[in-house]
C-alpha cells in the first residue's frame, strides 16, 4: 500500500529530507523497553530521562548518528551466578530519538537507575534576506544552446 506524501506539493521546495525523518521514524520499533520521559526544563531545554535499572555507566552508550539521538544498553551475563528466581531480566536494549537540525546534547547522567540526558535547542535568529531584481536583462544561460531538429510527418 502506498502512503500519500505530505510534502508533494510544488510549494514545499527542499523538504523530501522531513519525508525521510517521517519514514525513519515509522519503522522505529514500538517496544516500550526501557520507559523513558521526555520533559521541558526551560525556555530552550529539553530532558530525556530513562529507566535503565540495573545498568551501569559502562554498559549504556549515547552516541549522535545522523541526527538521532542513539541510546544503548547490553548487561553482560555473570556466569559465577546462580538464580532461585530471576525476575530482572538482563535484557539489552535500543532507543532511538529523532534529533531536529541544531539540537545539542548537553550532558548524560546516570543517577539512582535513571539515566538523564539534557538537550539544548538554541533559537533560530530571524534572517532577512533581499534578493536584487534585474530588470531589463536577459537570464544568463550556462553552456550552449543546440539546435534540434525535429522532423514533420505530413
Amino acid at each position: 500500500m502506498s502512503r500519500m506524501s505530505v510534502f508533494n506539493s510544488p510549494l514545499l521546495l527542499g523538504f523530501d529530507h522531513f519525508e525521510r525523518t517521517l519514514d525513519r521514524i515509522s519503522k522505529s520499533t514500538a517496544d516500550g523497553y526501557p520507559p523513558y520521559n521526555i520533559e521541558q526544563t526551560s525556555s530552550d531545554g529539553l530532558r530525556i530521562t530513562l529507566a535503565v535499572a540495573g545498568f551501569g555507566s559502562d554498559e549504556l552508550s549515547v552516541q549522535i548518528e545522523d541526527n538521532q539521538l542513539v541510546i544503548r544498553g547490553r548487561q553482560v551475563e555473570e556466569d559465577d551466578r546462580i538464580y532461585l528466581h530471576r525476575g530482572i531480566a538482563a535484557r539489552q536494549f535500543l532507543r532511538t530519538f529523532v534529533l531536529a537540525e541544531g539540537i545539542e546534547v548537553q550532558s548524560a547522567d546516570l543517577d539512582n537507575g535513571l539515566l538523564h540526558i539534557d538537550l539544548r535547542r538554541p533559537m533560530p535568529e530571524v534572517k532577512v534576506q533581499t534578493i536584487e531584481i534585474n530588470a531589463g536583462k536577459k537570464p544568463s544561460t550556462s553552456g550552449t544552446r543546440k539546435k534540434l531538429d525535429v522532423e514533420r510527418a505530413d
